[in-house]
């Protein structure tokens, strides 16, 4: 199974359709839970503390949701990008990893600040995207 753990809500419409299509074909090949726990508003983050404690806030409720035999794959600015190639081996190697450890694959989506330090300790793996800038709800 693969769960995509996203700190945060989808809230566009269009977004939304576009992520049921792509969990759709997805699912053909796998099962596929999408999970979304509560963001922090970070109206006032432009405080580097206030910045901080939102992340560690986020991190927590998300690791909340990980089991300890979980794979967890990081969406990261610092992680590693792989070409399309490339990620589809490594999809299978980390599914197999995943299924031997007694777990789930998981990918986590971390809030629009980014990831809090202990879920970058939890991170089995951390992954860019790509050098583009993309919304937060396009990730």
């Amino acid at each position: 199974m693969i769960k995509i753990l996203c700190i945060g809500k989808m809230k566009d419409k269009a977004l939304q359709a576009l992520s049921s299509e792509y969990v759709r074909r997805i699912s053909a090949f796998t099962r596929v839970e999408i999970i979304e726990v509560k963001d922090e508003s970070n109206a006032h983050a432009e405080r580097e503390a206030e910045a901080s404690r939102i992340k560690d806030s986020e991190a927590e409720r998300a690791l909340g949701r990980l089991r300890d035999p979980d794979l967890v794959v990081l969406l990261d600015l610092d992680g590693r990008m792989w070409d399309s190639e490339g990620f589809a081996c490594r999809l299978k190697d980390w599914q197999q990893l995943a299924g031997q450890k007694g777990g789930d694959l998981v990918f986590v989506i971390a809030g629009s600040l980014g990831p809090g330090t202990a879920l970058k300790k939890r991170a089995d793996l951390r992954w860019k995207l790509s050098d583009l800038t993309f919304t937060h709800l396009m990730t």
